[in-house]
């Protein structure tokens, strides 16, 4: 206790002098702190830590510090209305100030503000309070012993030996290769380097965030959950924070931290690259290709954690970081990985937990709308982390934070695959996964990416998006948009959303016009109000990066609408089914409910990589769209056919303006193939060349959908007509070549706008689903 009694006050009285020192340049500050914590770890890592009773989650200490931190906020509660028939009605008002928000949410969660209790009480202290997670059954084992493992394993052993004899290479010298793969990848998780993160992720995330929400219904059945089964944390990616918030919210409340798969270049990065590796990240490079010795270290080692139970396992199971803020199509490499050992039966189940992170505002929100747009993502480095210290000085809102409940792989996979069939090779020789495996890997991957959908909180800014986007941006860019028209439509959008199930974040305690002018004023670098209007705020691009073959102004321009949309993409979960099915009333002016099916499974086809939709639920969708639909008097549903009455013109309207940006995408890209598009291509040279033909449209004043420039939406294009057979990929080509079909390309273009009626349609009901 006098050890850890010096060490805290040193490191204050450190800390203390380096920012209070007027001499040292913002950037040295931030070195010397990083010092001085460094330091600060290495004593901690020789401390002793006592052995105390368990604090549970959920009860005691830890539960009591919780309701303390919570106790003055009392949120009014409207039920989400996806399970229940009937509306709540307000349970209380929230005390506090105007800048905390309240979700509007079902009555059986229990939200805390993880800041609340440390902004009044002593970061060094929660520091270096005794961390005493709940156990797992399996026997512990430490960070070299699993890479031992991984060595020794017979799996290991038998890739190694076929690439040795591929290669014509001695076996240990295959066997150093891979040893040398695993010292560059693996994780060396150590408490005392947790502790130097949760204390600088303290300072830094107190200067950021207003509020960090998170549910303790979630971390309850977390703490049960990994002390019965391998757990893996499926958490969202929207921003470089999602990488460190799991790991701090467990940390907080006695939960294990868990080991996280990331992008190598972040190992790179000096000193922080070494910190993230001992806080429990292991690395994995961005481009395997055909590197067999590298995909055997890399799925030996994901094994070997889950079947040893080493730590809950965090992976992003979209693969990458969203631009555009809207979920991914799923990456099923990892998914593969984590699920086979129970495949082969060396662990009885696995407990996915599916994890919802949501902003009021993103951090990288300019940088992400310019990488969009063809600027290259700046590579990640030290000196780059301490050049972003001055948004510290900036506001970004609160952040909602959403432990999904977890699900039984065991249960989930009952009746879908046959693991008998697992148990005719022996387990450490490799073998291709049956097709029933892939579905049901690619299911369950698509399962969690919408649990993660319906987890996540929608606030007043995504809504007011979906409203500012809903008019021409010649307006938004010119004599603005009157703003007691936005605030009335906003409000009554949000009805709407609450009628189709959303989750959202609004102020009870203070005026819808008030929630709306702090939603605004957040977002200032992007719109501006003044005399009763709003504007929408044309941004410079960063110094010396332009992109390439693109007019000034029109890239200006569309990075301030693609930041609107990525926000409005945010809340498009909740509407796209409802705004796929009035797309098919109005397309295919036909009231029919087998034409509309029909139509509604083309456009899932159409926008498979573009929206979230779980494999062979076509017609389940199709029938919720027609739930919400009814539900919010849009229309009338009988057996045969959905009619429209005058009072559902609003809410048809409004959704179909909602997904027209999408379709116009689309049809530019379709228009470019057929027109001026080359035969055969790499996507290398189809992304500037759509670029560029989408910027003459819009220049000429054929276009007025500033979204067909982003990168994202043209490669989810290229996929859509690869998955429709359109455009096929040429097996010989070195270079990721692809052949288009232009007739194939022109009737997908002619069955989105309407010209081919639906009965010409061949896609039926799950057909590709």
């Amino acid at each position: 206790m006098q050890i850890r009694h010096y060490v805290i006050n040193y490191a204050h009285i450190s800390v203390n002098i380096s920012f209070a020192s007027s001499r040292l340049s913002g950037a040295c500050r931030v070195l010397w702190v990083l010092w001085v914590l460094k330091v600060l770890c290495l004593v901690l890592s020789a401390v002793h830590e006592p052995s105390v009773p368990e604090v549970t989650v959920g009860h005691g200490a830890a539960r009591s510090r919780c309701r303390r931190s919570f106790r003055n906020v009392q949120p009014r509660l409207v039920a989400s209305e996806r399970k229940r028939g009937e509306r709540k009605t307000p349970a209380g008002e929230m005390s506090g100030s105007f800048r905390d928000p309240v979700v509007l949410r079902s009555d059986d969660e229990d939200l805390v503000d993880v800041l609340e209790e440390r902004r009044h009480g002593s970061d060094l202290g929660f520091t270096f309070r005794t961390f005493s997670p709940p156990s797992c059954p399996a026997p512990s084992v430490s960070s070299s012993d699993l890479r031992q493992s991984v060595l020794d394993s017979l799996f290991l052993r038998h890739v190694a030996k076929e690439v040795a004899v591929e290669t014509g290479s001695p076996l240990e010298m295959v066997m150093g290769d891979a040893r040398s793969i695993l010292e560059e990848m693996s994780q060396n998780l150590q408490l005392g380097f947790i502790r130097l993160m949760a204390f600088t992720l303290t300072k830094v995330f107190k200067k950021l965030f207003r509020s960090i929400f998170i549910n303790m219904d979630g971390l309850n059945t977390l703490q049960q959950a990994v002390q019965e089964n391998p757990v893996v944390l499926m958490p969202n990616h929207r921003s470089y924070v999602d990488f460190l918030i799991i790991s701090y919210i467990l940390f907080a409340f006695d939960l294990p931290v868990p080991v996280i798969a990331a992008g190598i270049p972040l190992a790179g990065m000096k000193i922080v690259g070494e910190i993230l590796r001992r806080s429990g990240a292991f690395f994995i490079r961005r481009s395997i290709g055909s590197d067999k010795l590298y995909w055997a270290v890399l799925s030996e080692y994901v094994r070997t954690i889950i079947r040893k139970e080493f730590a809950p396992f965090e992976f992003y199971v979209e693969g990458l970081r969203s631009r555009t803020l809207k979920s991914l199509t799923p990456k099923l490499g990892m998914m593969h990985m984590v699920l086979e050992p129970f495949f082969k039966g060396e662990v009885f189940d696995i407990t996915l937990v599916p994890i919802s992170v949501s902003y009021d505002r993103v951090l990288e929100e300019s940088l992400l709308a310019h990488e969009l747009l063809g600027v290259p993502k700046p590579r990640e480095s030290t000196a780059g982390l301490l050049k972003a210290t001055r948004i510290l000085q900036e506001d970004f809102g609160s952040m909602f934070v959403n432990f999904g409940c977890p699900l039984s792989v065991r249960s989930l996979c009952e009746g879908r695959i046959d693991r008998c069939r697992f148990n005719l090779r022996p387990r450490h020789v490799p073998q291709q996964p049956s097709a029933d495996v892939q579905a049901c890997v690619s299911w369950l991957a698509h399962l969690v990416v919408r649990l993660q959908e319906e987890g996540s909180v929608i606030g007043p800014w995504s809504l007011m998006c979906c409203q500012l986007l809903q008019n021409p941006v010649h307006v938004l860019t010119g004599d603005g948009l009157d703003w007691q028209q936005l605030s009335d439509g906003t409000v009554w959008s949000r009805r709407l959303a609450v009628d189709c199930g959303a989750r959202l974040s609004w102020s009870g305690s203070v005026s819808d016009p008030d929630v709306m002018t702090s939603a605004a004023a957040l977002h200032r670098s992007v719109v501006q109000r003044r005399r009763g209007r709003v504007y929408l705020l044309q941004g410079e691009e960063p110094e010396r990066r332009r992109p390439i073959g693109s007019e000034d102004g029109v890239m200006r321009t569309a990075a301030a609408v693609l930041m609107l949309a990525s926000y409005r993409n945010q809340a498009l979960h909740v509407f796209v089914r409802p705004a796929m099915l009035a797309a098919a009333l109005n397309v295919t002016r036909s009231r029919r409910r087998e034409q509309l099916l029909g139509f509604f499974c083309f456009l899932q086809d159409v926008f498979s990589h573009e929206f979230i939709f779980v494999p062979g639920r076509s017609t389940q969708d199709f029938e919720e769209a027609c739930f919400y639909l009814k539900k919010c008097g849009a229309v009338n549903i009988d057996d045969q056919e959905v009619t429209v009455p005058d009072s559902g013109l609003e809410v048809l309207s409004f959704l179909q303006k909602l997904l027209q940006p999408f379709i116009d995408s689309y049809q530019v890209v379709f228009r470019f193939f057929c027109e001026d598009g080359p035969q055969v291509f790499s996507e290398k040279q189809l992304l500037p060349a759509v670029r560029q033909f989408a910027t003459k449209l819009i220049l000429s004043g054929e276009l007025h959908t500033y979204e067909a420039l982003s990168s994202d939406t043209q490669k989810n294009v290229l996929s859509a007509l690869r998955r429709l057979q359109a455009v096929t990929k040429l097996r010989a080509s070195e270079q990721n070549e692809y052949k288009v079909n232009r007739e194939a390309v022109r009737r997908t273009a002619d069955v989105l706008a309407g010209k081919i009626p639906p009965q010409m349609l061949q896609a039926t009901p799950d057909a590709r689903l």
